[in-house]
């Protein structure tokens, strides 16, 4: 009997997926693993710090925040915003917890693509390549552009599907 073996990608994506479910945000749950040729070296996900009360007990820390926007037809238009604070993103959380001599030249599987915040620390943390599956589109082509910017490999995981109960 063949049994079907997972490729890399998919295997880490996995893990990642596993790791948001220790997540109690309720808005949204993401997961971030670090591997370091095909070893894995760290799992984060986003959450209240430690020993705080989080948003599943505390209700979230929501801020209400403008943001200029460019509109296809190149008019700028301000968007009002809200966004949680209580939180630590989960890449933050895995740069937090992992040492920067791993870091070099390692990748970082995350369920949902980097904002700009986590995708500014992750360019300056030494790891070469961030594969994402869900696309976060509110700073998807300045976040592009920074990754492409700094050479770091920055792609989708096309076609990937979460574990159940996990997504």
């Amino acid at each position: 009997m063949t049994s079907l073996r997972k490729d890399w990608d998919t295997y880490f994506m996995d893990i990642a997926f596993m790791a948001s479910t220790r997540s109690r945000c309720s808005r949204r749950r993401v997961g971030a693993v670090l591997v370091q040729g095909k070893k894995l070296l760290g799992t984060a996900y986003n959450g209240a710090p430690s020993g705080v009360p989080d948003c599943e007990e505390a209700g979230c820390m929501l801020v209400e925040e403008y943001e200029l926007q460019v509109q296809d037809n190149g008019e700028e238009q301000v968007v009002k915003k809200q966004r949680c604070v209580r939180t630590i993103h989960a890449e933050q959380n895995l740069l937090l917890f992992t040492d920067r001599s791993d870091r070099e030249g390692a990748t970082v599987y995350v369920t949902d693509q980097p904002c700009w915040t986590c995708a500014n620390m992750l360019a300056n943390s030494g790891v070469t390549e961030i594969v994402y599956c869900r696309e976060y589109k509110k700073d998807q082509d300045k976040v592009s552009k920074l990754m492409k910017q700094k050479g770091i490999h920055f792609r989708q995981l096309v076609g990937y599907e979460p574990p159940a109960g996990t997504a």
